[in-house]
């Protein structure tokens, strides 16, 4: 079996861990000032980052095309015609919708697409644990149900110090955006598990308060004294994703998944004052190959 996925799932793996676990990874786009850069492919995020804030205008994105995603399918089933192909939320993106158009075009392929209902680490905890299971020898149905378990048990939560970029993106009201701009308000902002689509947790006043706000919100959705499977994440904002691992690390038992840079298309939407976690109970994953 072999894994498809898109570049906004920030899976976990080592380019030498991808080619071991067959998982291949189509770039999303993100274009500004009319030049268009194919995340991983042909600009660094720092880079990236430093265009946006030179830049007057703001940044836009778009999921790999039908047509990529056919090619891929097509090249991989004449190694192995048994494919998954996991995506950021359809809620979100239209990146899902994409697969199952290319799936439908290419019948040599036994094309499985499974919408992960969130983005960024929690994409990339069902993008892993299915490539693991796959070298394992498990069968589809199980891995799916494996990805189905730990969709229902992972969490995240994410702030960040301006909306200009959730605004344009058209993740968030317009009206409401500007709002909370004029009273200098940091969103506490999740995704939601029926639909994929983001969600309001909180609000404060200032970036500090919001960061501890993300580790109360941690703090009401698990059980006193549990076990956590945890990933801090950030789109270019060290600083601010060490304070948020200062401070988990003194309210909870976690098993820290190392920290990762956010994807850049994602970032696009966020800037680069994001700061997030995902989290789910350990247990969860303890049966993964």
């Amino acid at each position: 079996m072999q894994i498809v996925t898109d570049s906004g799932t920030d899976v976990n793996f080592t380019a030498e861990q991808l080619r071991d676990y067959n998982v291949h990874i189509l770039p999303l786009t993100v274009t500004l000032d009319g030049k268009s850069y194919k995340e991983g492919v042909d600009i660094k995020t720092e880079d990236f980052y430093q265009l946006m804030e030179q830049s007057e205008n703001l940044p836009l994105t778009s999921q790999p095309s039908v047509g990529e995603f056919a090619q891929l399918y097509r090249e991989l089933a004449k190694s192995d015609s048994d494919i998954l192909s996991i995506h950021i939320s359809s809620g979100l993106s239209g990146t899902s919708a994409s697969a199952r158009a290319a799936a439908e075009m290419t019948p040599e392929a036994n094309v499985t697409v499974v919408d992960s209902l969130s983005l960024s680490v929690p994409s990339g905890w069902q993008v892993e644990a299915a490539a693991r299971a796959a070298k394992a020898g498990w069968g589809k149905a199980n891995i799916l149900e494996l990805i189905q378990r730990i969709a229902d048990s992972t969490d995240v939560i994410y702030t960040l110090k301006e909306l200009k970029y959730l605004i344009h993106g058209g993740r968030i009201s317009h009206l409401k955006g500007l709002l909370a701009s004029m009273l200098n308000i940091k969103p506490m902002i999740g995704v939601e598990k029926q639909k994929g689509t983001y969600i309001s947790y909180g609000q404060a006043r200032s970036f500090s308060n919001a960061l501890k706000g993300l580790g109360e919100y941690v703090n009401r959705k698990v059980h006193p004294g549990s076990a956590l499977r945890i990933q801090v994440v950030h789109a270019s904002n060290p600083d601010g994703a060490q304070a948020l691992i200062n401070d988990l690390s003194q309210r909870f038992e976690c098993r820290w998944v190392p920290v990762r840079q956010l994807s850049l298309v994602l970032g696009a939407h966020v800037g680069r004052s994001m700061v997030g976690v995902a989290f789910a109970p350990a247990e969860i994953f303890d049966a993964i190959p």
